[in-house]
Formats: C-alpha cells, structure tokens, sequence
C-alpha cells in the first residue's frame, strides 16, 4: 500500500488491546511489537488494556522491559471472575466491556483521537468501535488476528466446538454483529489474506475498504531480553550425543492430524533404525494456553499411543513468550506443525526464522503456511492430506530425522530468503505498513469528529507504566 502523506503533527491512537504486558498473551504481540516504531512513522499510541490483576493468564513481567518507556498505557479494572462466574462468563472481552465503553469515551471525550485501531481478539471489544465512532466520529480499524465469524468446527475433520452454550452463544454473537461493525470500520489488517477473501466474498461491500495482510512478524530485541532472563524456569536437559528439537506454543486439539503424521513417521524411523533413533529427543512445550498446574498432556498421550513416549516430553501449561526464545536457541531443531485451519499462520515461524535453526514443517498441501514456508525457504516442508496414503510424509520425516542425527548436512533445504523475510516479517517494517494502512484508512473516513480537548489523564501506577 503507497503512503498518504502525512501532516508536521503526529496523529494519535488509540490501541484498544485488553491484553498487554505484564501478562502473556499471543493477541498483543502486534501491539506490543509495533510500539517502538509508531513515532518514527508518525504515530503517537495510547493504549487501552485491562488491569493485570483482573486477567486470568500468566503473567511476564520481562515483556515490561520490551517496548519503550515514554508508550502511555491506561489499564481499565474489569468485572471480577469471582462474580461473573456465578453467570457464566468468563470471556475477558464481556468482563471488560462496560469499563472499556467508560474509559474509551472518557479519554475520547477529553482528548483528541484520530483513529481508534482493535487490535485483538475478543471480539465483542469490536461493537465499541462503532459505538464511538457514532458518538465522536473517530473512525476505526480492526486487526481480524482470528476470524470472528467461522464455520470451522463445522468442518468434517474438525474437533467438537469447545464450550458448549457458551460456543452457540459466541456463533450468534458474531452472526449478528460482524456485519454491521465490520461495515462501519473504517480499514482492516489481518494475519492472513484469506481471512480477508472470505469476508469479501460474504459482503460485497468489503473489498473496497482499506485493507492490508500484515503479519505478526518478530524483532531480534526480543532475543535480546530473553538472553537477560536470569529466572528461566526450563532449559533443554543435555546428555552427550542427544539431538533434540522442539516446539514451543498451544497444541492438540487444533492440530491432531500434523502430530499423528510426526510422532507415527517417528515410530516407523525407529522401527527401522533403532539404535539412531533412540538419540532423538522430541519436545513440546507450553502446548495450552492455562497456568502452571492447570493444563492437561495433548501430545504425550498419542506419543505413547505410538510407542514413541520414551523420546517426547510435554510441558502443558503456558510457558513465557522470552522463555520460549531462550528455549528455541538451545535446540538444535524447531518443530513448526500445521492447524486444520488451512488459513492458520503461526506467529511463532518469525522468531523461528530468526534462530537460525533448521525447522521441520509437518502442513496440510496446500496450506497458507505452506504457502510462505516455500517463500522463505527456511524450512524442511512435509506434506500431507487427509484421507490419502501418508507413505510419502513417512518417508520425508525419516529423511529429516536422519539429517538431524547426522548434524544437518549443508543442502538439506533451500537458501533463506533473508531479503524477503526483511521486508515482510520484521516489526519496523510491519508497523511501517499499519501506519500506511491507517492514514489511508483515516484520509477516507468521514469528516466533522468531534475532537474534545487535550487532558492527558491519569496513568495507572503498574510497573509497566512507570518502570525506573
């Protein structure tokens, strides 16, 4: 997209992003990324988030220290779960929503916005945005990291819906509202282009907005702060002659079909070289999105339906975003497995990318992921369909195997696209994007908001606000 040009002033927004660092959540990384940089493409940012204490996810304080000192943060309290549980609710999007209505239109009351810029998923955060451009004329823009509406568990190989009730209530939710909100904003940025083609070909009106695919991306500041953790809770446990590769972020149920092809390709490689194989170590850690304690084993119980158990271990619960960094350079492989959301692009390719390691990809043919697996050629790709013979997906994790035993001889995949990655993938140059994508959503929006005055508030003393 061409840059509009932009005026001596810097414009300002409002990043509504409930959650935000100190807790580890994967919706903010955009945000928390592209912060070093909105100044130098001529934007002042303001965030919006939920107080941490009312957030039920990990906490890392580390991410503090991972974007500057001078961002402006106002954290909102949410409705306590010890209450909205007794009705059902849970979502942080509902929990928040009435307090994010209040503190949005304060700040839009007193203060002069030029965009409004939801960057995460909770959905219902979204009807906020329609409501405020109603009442001030702030035009908005929605980062679609997830699509609102899909009919992805309806799929035939889908797992069942999670939640229940809950799940139909959310499809109602979205059946009603992605239209006409999505019809008032004002520009769109998503992960992935066919989540902006499918939206396109559902209102006709759509593809006239403005829109760009910008993914998540990575910064190599964030190794930089993981190699100054000095509270890592895991490292990579190291005996002579082990070869060990990983695979850090949610697992299981979103993507049984790429872990079956793995850990069954890893079962037929020992059975025909037992003693090479007994050196592999396999390891999937932080594989759900719940606290220490919490979570439940996704991978390990078809690793033992394998017989593969003994060379996989799993951690379940989340592990942090710099942790997973620190981790990722101790391995001597990345294990990079396809969702059955052919439309599904992992944010933890980037930093993946940025290791320098070799990276084993388990995808469904013709996958999005597959799609920019090729471009970057930073990976050893196999392939497989469902409801095919996977004899050639056997045989290709086989040939990977062995090439990792034997210390990954040079050749093994194709050159790295570094100039490609670069242009597309580093957080500079994202955020040069969102900002291109944000003026031309501004230039084309309606005139005449209301802008109040220039009360700059009160922040909310949290260590991420005021670090020294």
């Amino acid at each position: 997209m061409t840059p509009v040009s932009r005026p001596a002033a810097p414009r300002r927004v409002l990043i509504v992003s409930p959650h935000f660092p100190p807790i580890n959540a994967p919706d903010h990384q955009r945000v928390r990324m592209s912060l070093p940089y909105y100044a130098k493409f001529g934007w002042e940012p303001v965030v919006l988030a939920v107080h941490p204490d009312d957030v039920a996810v990990t906490r890392e304080d580390e991410l503090c220290e991972t974007y500057p000192k001078t961002v402006r943060v106002e954290y909102c309290r949410a409705w306590s779960l010890r209450w909205t549980r007794w009705f059902g609710i849970g979502n942080l999007g509902w929990r928040a929503w009435w307090p994010f209505l209040r503190t949005g239109t304060r700040l839009l009351r007193q203060e002069r916005f030029d965009l409004v810029f939801f960057s995460n998923t909770q959905f219902v955060t979204f009807v906020l945005g329609a409501i405020w451009r109603w009442r001030f004329g702030v035009p908005y823009v929605i980062d679609i990291q997830d699509p609102w509406r899909t009919d992805y568990y309806e799929r035939p190989d889908a797992p069942r819906p999670p939640g229940g009730r809950k799940y139909l209530l959310a499809r109602v939710v979205a059946r009603l509202g992605e239209r006409p909100i999505y019809r008032r904003a004002a520009g769109f940025v998503s992960v992935s282009q066919q989540y902006l083609d499918d939206l396109a070909q559902r209102f006709p009106w759509f593809a006239a907005q403005p829109q760009a695919t910008i993914r998540f991306g990575t910064t190599p500041e964030d190794f930089v702060a993981a190699r100054r953790l000095t509270n890592a809770e895991h490292t990579l446990p190291r005996q002579p002659g082990e070869v060990h590769l990983l695979y850090t972020g949610a697992a299981g149920p979103i993507m049984p079909h790429a872990i079956n092809v793995l850990l069954e390709g890893l079962r037929r490689f020992r059975a025909s070289h037992p003693a090479p194989a007994a050196r592999l170590r396999l390891h999937f850690w932080g594989t759900s999105y719940v606290a220490k304690g919490a979570g439940k084993n996704s991978v390990f119980p078809i690793a033992e339906a394998r017989q593969v158990a003994d060379l996989v271990t799993e951690i379940p619960h989340r592990l942090g975003h710099l942790e997973c960094l620190r981790l990722q350079s101790q391995a001597d492989a990345l294990m990079l497995l396809g969702s059955n959301d052919r439309a599904y692009s992992p944010s933890k390719l980037y930093p993946y990318y940025l290791t320098g390691k070799p990276i084993l990809s388990v995808v469904f043919r013709g996958s999005y992921l597959e799609k920019i697996l090729r471009e970057l050629g930073c990976s050893y790709i196999v392939t497989f369909e469902l409801g095919e013979s996977q004899e050639e997906a056997y045989a290709r994790l086989g040939e990977f195997f062995q090439a990792a035993l034997d210390g990954f001889p040079p050749g093994a995949w194709p050159p790295r696209n570094d100039a490609y990655f670069n242009r597309n993938f580093l957080a500079e140059n994202l955020t040069a994007q969102q900002c291109a994508l944000f003026e031309a959503a501004v230039a084309g929006a309606a005139t005449g908001r209301t802008t109040g005055t220039a009360n700059r508030g009160q922040r909310t003393d949290l260590p991420c606000v005021e670090r020294k």
